[in-house]
Order: C-alpha cells, then structure tokens, then sequence
C-alpha cells in the first residue's frame, strides 16, 4: 500500500494580514489627512469639531448635522467658507491623490512582474512622453482655454493612449518579444521628445506652464475630475489584479509558465497594455509623478512576500498612502502656496532608487563570482 500523499501546508496568513493593516492605515491616513490638511494647514484654520461635521454631513447624504457649524464662532460667511474648503478643496484633491497613487502603484508592480525587474515603473515605456505632447498642445496653442480643466487631461489621456498603440504597432510580428516592446517605447519616446521641443519653440509661455504640469499636482481635482479618475481606475485596476496568478508563473521563467498553461507573451503584452492604460490615466489628471510606482512594489514584498495575488492590491494601497503623504507634505511646507508633489516624491524616491541600484549591483556580482 502507497504512503499517503502529504497534504499541501495551508498558506500563511501573514500577507493578508499585511494587506489588512495597509487597508486599515490607510483609511485611518485618508481621515487624518483631510482633518490636518483642513484643520492646521490650511490659510484658513476650521475648528476639527466642523470638520467632522462636515464630512459626516456629506457621506450621510445630509442626514447628519444638518448644520455642521452649529456652536462654532465661524458665522454664516466663515461657516461658507469651512464648507468650500473641506468639501470642494480638500476632500477632491485627497482622493485624486489616492485614486493616482493606487494607480501609479499597482501599474508599477505589474510591470515589475512582467519584466523580472525591481527597476520597472510605470513611465519605462515612455507613455508619459505622449502624455506631455498631448499636454503641450493645449498649452501652447492654447486649446480650450475656457475649459482647460476638461481639454488638458484629454488631450494628455490621448497622447498617452496613441502613443502607447503606436509602440504596439510598431513592435507587432510573429518574432516580436517583450524586449521589442521595450525598444520600440524607447524609440518612440525619442522621437516625441524632439517634436516636442519643436512645438515648444513656438511658444515659450506654454513652455513655463508645461514644465509646472509636468512636475505633477492635484491643480485638477474636483468630484467630476474624481470620479471619472476612479472609474477608470477602478475598471483597469481589477483587469490588472487578475493576472496575479499569471505573473507568479512568470516569475519562473517562460517555458515554465507555458508549460503550466500561461501563454507567456500574451499575459506579458496584456499586462503591459493594461498598465500603461491606467499610467495614461494617473498621467492625464496629475501630470508625471515619479518614484511612486517604483516604490510601492518594494514596500508590499517586504511585508507581505512576492506572491502578485497580494502584491498588485497591496502596491494600489501603498502608493496612494504614498501620494497622499506626498499631499500632507507639500501643503505643510508650503501651506499659502502650490507645490508641484512630483518635487516631493522625487526627494523621496531618488535615495530609494539609489540604494536599490547598489542592492541589484551587489547582487549580480555575488551571481557572477
């Protein structure tokens, strides 16, 4: 008689656990964050008590505090002003920075698993450069003026998007790999930087203002701006989470993934188009925010491992903490004034880079001892 087959060892709870504390800091963040941003940081300080007030007015729907400033010292016209403030300057600018971070994140931590590489991140493909001609167009030749707010971010999603179509195109055929994917993004990138500087030659204000966007802000947020982000988002982000599985298997190497069934190159340009979607999204709305999906994978494998089930969601969860941090900061240091958060998470992000450059760099010696 056979020995009885050993049962597989039940999965470690650990990663769950993790991606619950990160859920759990995280809404605990997106309180305080709206509750110091509007309380302490703001021009204008609003009591905590009307901030609570307020918030608990709107997700009731107005069935709580019917008059949120009700015992305050603010009056009718500072009572006005603390409603404006907190609900349509500080709560839209706070989800857009989680709806981008969670963005920039797991497309970061898709494309880390798509190229077995830690350096991965969202703009390695050079969407981003479509995005920024898309974006200049409106700026120098001053598109929509009157609607900037609806003709800057379409034109930057559309940049993005034909970009990101053309690099397919061109990298279309029965021989073409992940690597002519590569090549090609790279290529095309070039390409758009020179027509971009041909286009900003013509006017140099456009310049000025385009070199702001393209340092990254929330200067767009508003709840139309919100909840179109977060649809977008949302829809990608779930496309993107079902491939866990998929890149857990690649992490082996293709033929093991083709021999369990995974037709390798097929999840990998998925993948790819996938991410560079939702990146052309964050893109659209923000502006280039660097470091955050380079980041977030890293932070989510050191405390819930490399499963990509846990890595994807948990990556959306770390980055927009780490957009949102990124927030706080900015109006701390700059509390009557606008700065672009792309500068923070670069101050931020850089010392991380460097360090995981030197890790890879040790690491590959010791493979070639």
């Amino acid at each position: 008689m056979s020995a009885p087959v050993p049962r597989r060892a039940p999965r470690a709870r650990r990663p769950v656990r993790a991606v619950a504390w990160i859920v759990g800091a995280g809404a605990g963040l997106v309180v305080a964050s709206v509750l110091l941003e509007s309380v302490l940081l703001r021009p204008h300080p609003i009591p905590p008590v009307v901030s609570l007030r307020l918030l608990a007015h709107m997700l009731s729907g107005g069935a709580l505090f019917s008059n949120p400033c009700a015992g305050a010292a603010l009056g009718p016209a500072g009572c006005s002003g603390a409603t404006f403030i907190v609900l349509y300057i500080t709560l839209p600018e706070v989800l857009l920075a989680l709806i981008v971070g969670a963005a920039l994140g797991m497309s970061g931590g898709a494309l880390q698993g798509v190229f077995r590489n830690p350096l991965a991140d969202p703009f390695l493909l050079g969407i981003s450069s479509g995005g920024t001609l898309g974006a200049a167009i409106v700026y120098v030749y001053r598109v929509g003026e009157a609607q900037a707010d609806l003709y800057l971010p379409a034109f930057a999603f559309l940049g993005s998007v034909a970009t990101g179509m053309l690099i397919f195109g061109i990298s279309r055929g029965r021989s073409s790999s992940i690597e002519t994917v590569l090549l090609s993004g790279v290529a095309v990138a070039n390409l758009l930087s020179a027509i971009l500087s041909l286009v900003l030659l013509y006017n140099p204000f456009g310049a000025e203002q385009l070199t702001f966007w393209l340092f990254g802000g929330l200067a767009l947020a508003s709840w139309t701006v919100d909840g179109i982000a977060f649809g977008a988002v949302l829809i990608l982000g779930t496309l993107l989470a079902l491939f866990g599985r998929e890149l857990n298997l690649l992490q082996l190497g293709p033929e093991v993934a083709q021999s369990s069934g995974v037709d390798a190159l097929r999840v990998r340009v998925t993948v790819i188009l996938l991410a560079s979607l939702t990146t052309a999204v964050a893109v659209a709305f923000t502006g280039i925010i660097g470091f955050v999906g380079l980041v977030s994978p890293h932070i989510v494998r050191r405390l819930a491992g490399s499963d990509y089930r846990i890595v994807l969601p948990g990556s959306a969860a770390v980055g927009a903490l780490l957009l949102l941090g990124a927030n706080d900061a900015s109006v701390l240091a700059f509390p009557t004034s606008y700065l672009p958060l792309g500068i923070f998470t670069a101050f931020a992000g850089v010392p991380f880079f460097l360090i995981l450059l030197q890790r890879q760099r040790r690491s590959a010696g010791m493979g070639s001892a």
